[in-house]
């Protein structure tokens, strides 16, 4: 399938740090592929970066290439792009009570969407955003179109949020920590109807995630980030039955499992010592100061990504295959 999304060498600039210093990666259509990492590793910058919603001090490098559709969008002008927004590519936010208007009716959120996007009358918006909360499935959608935010609860407030993001029918929809503060039963549902979307709409789904469960059961391919680098990419099979970089093997050890019966596996959560520390700048690989097996090579100059066979790609010059600590993750 064609790429919807290209994004090469993509570089993100504070004034006293480059938490992305080059990151490239592409998203097919009908595709969901997830970013992994611990909190600082580039995620949700990234997300940002492609929606163009950067914080006024941040600024994209000059190699930077986001090609949507292939349209190059890094350097698209501002009035171009708050029409791309919307219609051709949503995001999902983290935290959705933040995202919505406070004083504006839900049903005026969804249909303010299509009046601007789908050129739609008033009257026919309303009736199409009654349907769309319908579609994520909001209990009673046509009396709940004059509700506030407030007046639903968590899992419907990201229901909601969904409806915005999909009232266009985008190419490519952003989710970012879609699932955080809801509860399991909830985030399933949730992640059931992105998934559901995603196939209905044919739309490449980009999942921003730490939860790897999450990942395991509904990633396509999956990428772990580290201080804005790609350090290993795969199908979900393998990266998480034998990955092979030592930051994953680490993602893997700190991470609970469930074994095949559903029970958690009595194995012991591991840490990894230290934090991220942007590595702009510095030779080497930015793991480095953290890994076990770091080894003056590792030091001396920032691995390429290689490949491992079978879609399989990792950035470790001392690169050991093996089977995943403690069983496997949810879903595999």
């Amino acid at each position: 399938m064609a790429a919807v999304l290209d994004v090469r060498h993509l570089s993100i600039a504070f004034p006293r740090a480059v938490p992305v210093p080059d990151l490239s990666f592409t998203i097919d259509e009908g595709e969901t592929l997830a970013l992994v990492g611990e909190s600082g590793s580039g995620k949700s910058l990234t997300a940002l970066a492609l929606m163009r919603l950067l914080p006024r001090n941040a600024r994209l490098g000059p190699a930077s290439r986001i090609l949507f559709a292939g349209r190059n969008i890094a350097q698209l002008p501002e009035p171009e792009m708050r029409r791309l927004r919307g219609r051709d590519m949503a995001m999902i936010f983290q935290e959705p009570m933040t995202s919505l208007n406070p004083v504006m009716t839900v049903g005026r959120q969804v249909a303010e969407v299509l009046e601007l996007h789908e050129g739609l009358s008033r009257r026919a918006a309303r009736k199409r955003a009654a349907e769309l909360l319908d579609l994520v499935r909001i209990p009673q959608a046509h009396r709940r179109l004059d509700a506030y935010p407030h007046e639903f609860s968590g899992g419907q407030r990201q229901r909601v949020m969904i409806a915005v993001a999909i009232a266009a029918h985008p190419r490519l929809l952003i989710a970012d920590e879609p699932t955080t503060a809801l509860d399991v039963t909830i985030q399933a549902q949730i992640l059931e109807l992105l998934d559901e979307l995603r196939r209905e709409l044919s739309m490449a789904l980009l999942l921003i995630t730490h939860d790897l469960g999450v990942v395991a059961q509904w990633a396509d391919r999956v990428i772990a980030l580290y201080a804005g680098r790609k350090v290993e990419e795969a199908r979900p099979q393998l990266i998480f039955g034998t990955p092979a970089h030592p930051y994953t093997q680490g993602l893997l050890a700190a991470s609970p499992r469930l074994r095949a019966d559903y029970h958690y596996s009595d194995g012991p959560l591991i840490e990894i010592p230290g934090s991220i520390v942007s590595a702009a700048g510095e030779e080497g690989c930015p793991f480095a100061p953290r890994c076990p097996v770091a080894r003056d090579a590792c030091r001396a100059a920032m691995p390429p990504l290689l490949p491992q066979g079978d879609g399989h790609f990792v950035a470790c010059p001392v690169t050991t295959l093996r089977e995943a600590p403690h069983g496997h993750p949810v879903g595999l």
